[in-house]
């Protein structure tokens, strides 16, 4: 995707490209089960296929998830970012923003810190207009981040067997609500 960066710092977060001693601890942080609540169960294997999986889109000029790290500390504390839902069933592979955070930093705004930087930089860097996000109804966490962030809810549904509510914002919306924050 031209323009948009590999990197993106914050004030307190790297969100950076994949690197193989990333595996085991983003396999930990999904293997929590207050995560894992949230989250289809995926292995350790599974976790090296996905990070894989990430690197190749990324290679192919696409977007896709960065690894978060705190700055403070260097350790990955999750996955956050922009990236192209092909698998998204209400639309043809819209842009999508997510996170998933290890639970000890649940609480402290990473989300929302994350979130919001890749979508400033998809706005402003790159030749997006509208990024969707979703999510179990049952994720209140994630529903305020998206509340805070500036989304709109768009509707329920059923999203590969699983219930899920979403939410979208354009450029157009963020830039204005962005100006009130």
């Amino acid at each position: 995707m031209t323009g948009y960066p590999l990197e993106i710092s914050t004030e307190r977060l790297l969100l950076r490209q994949w690197r193989d001693d990333d595996i085991e601890p983003l396999a930990a942080i999904y293997a929590d089960p207050e995560v894992e609540r949230q989250l289809v169960p995926t292995s350790l294997e599974q976790t090296a296929a996905q990070i894989e999986r990430f690197r190749s889109v990324w290679a192919a000029g696409e977007l896709s998830w960065h690894a978060v790290e705190e700055r403070a500390t260097g350790r990955l504390v999750g996955r956050a970012g922009l990236l192209r839902s092909v698998a998204w069933h209400l639309e043809a592979s819209p842009v999508e923003v997510g996170w998933t955070f290890d639970r000890s930093t649940w609480g402290r705004g990473y989300a929302t810190e994350a979130g919001g930087a890749a979508i400033r930089a998809g706005f402003t860097l790159a030749d997006i207009t509208r990024v969707i996000t979703f999510t179990r109804p049952t994720n209140l966490a994630s529903r305020r981040v998206m509340d805070k962030l500036g989304f709109t809810y768009r509707g329920a549904t059923v999203y590969k067997d699983i219930d899920h509510v979403w939410y979208d914002v354009t450029r157009e919306e963020w830039s204005a609500a962005s100006a009130d924050r």
